[in-house]
């Protein structure tokens, strides 16, 4: 048992009151393992997308995004069926199935172009579920005040799975092989499982660790509404659609990054085991920063400036540096350019971006942002893919991406200023809204 200046100190370290640090433990756990099972698949994903051709990745693109518009409906179906406090079992159940399956087909099989294929498209299909539903439980949990002063360090979690990952895939992919890591990541995502009970209890007493505060949804029950009502839901709300926008915007810029990331390492590193190195190389420094970021900067900034700063400060750092990449596109700069928008993303965007839900109600947490984490999300990579390919045949170079990068960059900081004006007022009010 902890002492009780321990439990202070600790609680005044990340920012949590006295009830809320075993939960605020909880989620930041549960992140570890799912960044530490997902980021040890990673890699593996980046050389099976060049193995595949990297003049195929739109194609993966536009195939995932299919296979999340038959997806999303099904889970959202699941959603109305499955009370809330049920629903992760069986969607990380699934995935946990799911890994298992391709862990067998690796020892099989582990060069066969088809496989590679599809378990990119299947990869980038979890990460978004799985991901999605964690931080959907975590804004059914905390509330938006609470969001703003936990997420940070929950976020953390993410950061330094994001650097246990790689490391380990690193390490350990020349002795257990692909098969082998995907079989770890299947029972990181079952301990993740297992953190859900915690969290879950602690929602049902109200979330405030105490009995007797009110809830207002109980997650006994499911969501309601019908498979569609994500995207019902989005158009219909001017605020939720501009979220969605948002998620365009962001998905446009990490493509056209992405695409010239894959493009470059294909000719310096053309063995697979190379690429696996190189690709956990740079996650580890990414979450290195990311970390740095989440544990000493991001939660005060949310809590003095608000969710509107972390939304708009990264588009803005990403914009100067298209401008810079227009005028000296050279492989340094990209790499740097590539290094802080994962960086920004990771520290600042995503917990800015899951602190605009923690004031909705719960068909809005679980439907609505499932449908925009996934299909929107998807639709921007699946669109952008083709731009940047289109772009290409242009024949001018990392010239026109850059100019139209920046264009995008610029109009992404701006709606996240204003979703983020929009969050900080949300976040006052004491119940609920759509």
């Amino acid at each position: 048992m902890l002492s009780a200046t321990l439990v202070q100190r600790l609680g005044a370290a990340i920012d949590a009151e006295r009830h809320e640090l075993k939960p605020a433990m909880a989620g930041f756990a549960l992140f570890f393992c799912l960044f530490s099972g997902y980021f040890m698949l990673r890699p593996i994903r980046e050389s099976m997308g060049i193995m595949a051709g990297i003049e195929n990745l739109q194609w993966l693109f536009t195939v995932t995004f299919v296979v999340m518009l038959v997806a999303v409906p099904s889970f959202a179906w699941l959603s109305s069926r499955v009370p809330r406090i049920h629903f992760v079992d069986w969607v990380y159940g699934f995935f946990c199935l799911n890994l298992l399956a391709f862990a067998g087909l690796f020892q099989l099989s582990a060069d066969n172009v088809w496989l590679a294929r599809v378990f990119y498209v299947w990869i980038s299909v979890y990460n978004l579920f799985v991901v999605s539903v964690a931080w959907s439980l975590m804004a059914d949990v905390f509330d938006g005040l609470q969001a703003k002063r936990l997420f940070a360090f929950i976020a953390a979690g993410a950061s330094v799975g994001g650097l246990v990952g790689p490391a380990t895939s690193a390490l350990l992919v020349g002795a257990v092989g692909q098969s082998g890591l995907v079989l770890l990541a299947a029972v990181l995502l079952g301990v993740a499982l297992a953190l859900k009970v915690p969290l879950m209890r602690w929602r049902e007493i109200g979330g405030a660790g105490r009995p007797g505060a009110p809830v207002t949804e109980s997650p006994r029950k499911p969501v309601t509404g019908n498979p569609f009502s994500g995207l019902t839901r989005v158009m219909q709300s001017p605020y939720l659609f501009a979220i969605a926008v948002f998620v365009v915007l962001l998905a446009t810029v990490t493509t056209f990054l992405y695409f010239e990331q894959a493009r470059l390492v294909a000719e310096r590193f053309p063995d697979r085991a190379s690429q696996i190195r190189v690709f956990g190389i740079i996650d580890v420094i990414v979450q290195t920063g990311a970390l740095l970021a989440q544990l000493f900067i991001i939660g005060r900034i949310a809590r003095t400036l608000g969710v509107r700063m972390l939304l708009a400060i990264v588009p803005v750092l990403v914009c100067v540096g298209f401008i810079g990449l227009a005028l000296a596109p050279t492989f340094v700069l990209l790499a740097a350019l590539m290094i802080v928008r994962r960086i920004g993303e990771y520290a600042f965007v995503r917990p800015g971006r899951e602190m605009l839900f923690a004031p909705l109600d719960a068909e809005s947490k679980y439907k609505a942002k499932g449908f925009i984490d996934t299909v929107v999300y998807r639709a921007g990579d699946a669109l952008s893919g083709w731009v940047k390919s289109g772009l290409d045949m242009l024949g001018q170079g990392v010239v026109p991406v850059a100019l139209v990068g920046a264009t995008c960059a610029l109009a992404w900081g701006a709606l996240g200023w204003y979703l983020g004006r929009q969050a900080d007022a949300l976040s006052r009010r004491s119940t609920p809204v759509r």
